[in-house]
C-alpha cells in the first residue's frame, strides 16, 4: 500500500520535507514506525514519536487505510 505521510516538527528536517510516501507491507501504525524508522533511522533518537490517523493518535495496532490522513507528531517542547 502507498501512504502519504504528514510530517511536523523535527521529523520535517530528519526526513527532508512537510510530506513523504511510504510503501506498507504491513498497514498497522507499527508497521508503519518500523518502515520509518528502517528508511530514516535518526527517527530513532527522538524520545516520542506519536502518529496521528484521521486527527485522532493511534495505537501501534491500529490498522491504516490507503484513504487514511496519516502524520508524524515529534516531541513537543515548551517554554
Amino acid at each position: 500500500m502507498e501512504l502519504n505521510v504528514l510530517l511536523f516538527g523535527v521529523t520535517k528536517d530528519i526526513i527532508g520535507g512537510s510530506t513523504t510516501s511510504v510503501t506498507l507491507e504491513d498497514s498497522s501504525v507499527l508497521g508503519l514506525k518500523s518502515k520509518l524508522f528502517d528508511d530514516y533511522p535518526k527517527l530513532k533518537g527522538l524520545n516520542s514519536l506519536l502518529i496521528a490517523v484521521n486527527n485522532e493518535y493511534a495505537d501501534d495496532d491500529l490498522i491504516i487505510k490507503s484513504s487514511d490522513e496519516v502524520a508524524i507528531i515529534p516531541p513537543v517542547s515548551g517554554g
